[in-house]
């Protein structure tokens, strides 16, 4: 008696064609690419598959939900320049991924700085680009402000939050417990009340509780918390909130039996969460994505 062994499967990836047995990028062979670039290894990526995964988002999601690219993802300056043209906005998580972004022709206004390793340089960079800042630390407030005074620019100020709760089923945890990312949750209302006696209220809140995550629901759970807790502190805030980023999170298939996300039961929660959060002065949401938007565009050869 023969008994077979069934290994589970790789999700596929239909962004590539496939010619004369090699893959095509971009309508160029492989071959043909590694002749052109004079060597290998090297990456290749498909602006194609790129604008098609936007594209594919943009049809799920509300149409008021506003789409950045984390380019921490990949800060290739031929990719940042194609997503620029694609996207609602730009986070970055270093002076040198700022400039990038700044001179593949992102605009300010819709750029934030994330990271807890920023330094008073960097700050003061940042402010004088006209970028808004995640604050992550009660020393990064303070280094915003003397930044601001010597620059004579009002800062554009943002808190991101370690939030209380964690994305479930992901594969890096950014909430739920002590993390360098962020500050803790029971502490932002004492460093919202500062910044309004200084002047300087919060334009935005970040709250980005985990990354790497299939699981649909885990994601809707996290969203749902997420608004809810950006609701109850804007409230110490008469004017409201510009925008709330709630992170992304959404993972892609590495592994085998690993399913695609579906990003359409995401796209349906959002929308009554687009709803409330409007009513309640904050807005417009902000999915903040890397990994989901240029992970399958790209190849190693």
């Amino acid at each position: 008696m023969t008994t077979s062994i069934h290994f589970p499967d790789h999700a596929p990836i239909h962004a590539f064609d496939r010619a004369g047995g090699e893959l095509v990028i971009g309508g160029v062979p492989l071959s043909r690419l590694a002749a052109r670039i004079g060597r290998t290894p090297f990456y290749a990526y498909s602006r194609e598959a790129i604008s098609a995964r936007v594209a594919e988002l943009r049809a799920a999601l509300p149409e008021a939900v506003r789409l950045h690219y984390a380019m921490k993802a990949n800060p290739m300056p031929a990719l940042v320049a194609h997503l620029v043209g694609l996207t609602d906005g730009i986070d970055v998580a270093s002076a040198q991924e700022m400039h990038v972004a700044l001179d593949a022709g992102a605009d300010p206004g819709h750029m934030s700085f994330a990271g807890p390793g920023k330094t008073p340089e960097e700050i003061s960079r940042a402010i004088a680009a006209g970028v808004a800042i995640n604050l992550e630390s009660e020393g990064q407030y303070r280094a915003a402000l003397v930044a601001a005074e010597t620059l004579g620019i009002a800062p554009r100020l943002a808190i991101r939050i370690n939030p209380a709760f964690e994305l479930k089923s992901s594969g890096m945890q950014m909430g739920g417990g002590p993390k360098p990312f962020g500050i803790d949750e029971e502490l932002v209302p004492g460093l919202v009340a500062r910044m309004r006696a200084d002047g300087v209220p919060p334009v935005g809140l970040h709250i980005y509780s985990g990354s790497q995550n299939l699981r649909a629901d885990a994601i809707i759970e996290a969203q749902r918390n997420s608004v809810s807790l950006g609701i109850r502190l804007a409230a110490q805030l008469p004017d409201g909130l510009e925008w709330l980023n709630i992170g992304g999170g959404f993972g892609v298939p590495y592994f085998p039996g690993e399913a695609p996300l579906d990003v359409g039961r995401i796209g349906e929660a959002l929308a009554p969460l687009c709803e409330e959060a409007a009513r309640h002065g904050v807005g417009p949401l902000v999915l903040e994505l890397g990994r989901y938007l240029v992970a399958e565009a790209g190849v190693y050869v």
